[in-house]
């Protein structure tokens, strides 16, 4: 990593003995990678439905039903409610992915977490048309995968998911230029890829030791605007 410089600096007045501190402004840049798969990337959006099914559980209250009528699974609408989709109308992927991503990659090089939360930000291409979450837009077809799971219960349940087998993504990363070099977010970056993975059955899951999902690979070395 960049040794860091320092951002302030005292002085003494001599007439009045106070410390004047003065604090040296941000220097920000912009840097732009073009990533490519190199595994599946699947993708779990928590529906709009779901969110409205729990709300009128809970509206209900005690009068909620304590078993309720089993419906016909749309698999193909349960795919779709999974994806992410911009007010514009193209899918992508959660921007934050690619940011938790970097700051958990820290921990492999011995950066401080805390402080990777202050240099690095990912910017949005647009924002999900329901939940509002910022996105970055992914090149590729998603085709419908149906995984098989276990619920708490025990029962075991069908669940499907949009799977883009190839898939790319431009990544625009602002970030604080006296914390990180260009190179330093490239390498971040890059261990998210091989290292992290984004999405479903990523290598650092938190649930399970992943799938070997969401990696991939930076095409560029990264165009700093």
């Amino acid at each position: 990593m960049t040794t860091k410089t320092k951002t302030a600096s005292s002085s003494t007045d001599a007439s009045s003995g106070s410390k004047a501190v003065a604090i040296k402004a941000p220097s920000f840049q912009v840097a732009e990678f073009h990533i490519r798969g190199t595994s599946p990337y699947v993708q779990n959006k928590f529906s709009n439905k779901a969110v409205e099914e729990i709300k009128a559980t809970q509206a209900a209250g005690s009068q909620a039903k304590s078993k309720k009528v089993r419906e016909p699974k749309d698999f193909d609408q349960a795919c779709k409610n999974a994806t992410y989709c911009s007010t514009e109308g193209w899918l992508g992927i959660p921007a934050p992915a690619f940011r938790d991503g970097m700051i958990s990659a820290c921990r492999t090089v011995g950066f401080k977490m805390t402080h990777a939360k202050l240099a690095a930000w990912v910017l949005a291409d647009g924002f999900d048309e329901q939940s509002g979450k910022p996105l970055v837009k992914i090149q590729g077809e998603p085709e419908r995968y149906d995984a098989y799971v276990r619920n708490d219960n025990g029962s075991i349940d069908i669940r499907s998911r949009p799977m883009w087998k190839e898939w790319s993504a431009v990544v625009r990363i602002k970030f604080d230029a006296d914390m990180l070099s260009v190179t330093d977010v490239a390498n971040l970056l890059m261990r998210v890829g091989y290292q992290v993975g984004i999405g479903e059955g990523r290598n650092a899951s938190k649930d399970s030791s992943g799938m070997g999902w969401g990696s991939f690979e930076i095409v560029n070395n990264g165009v700093v605007s």
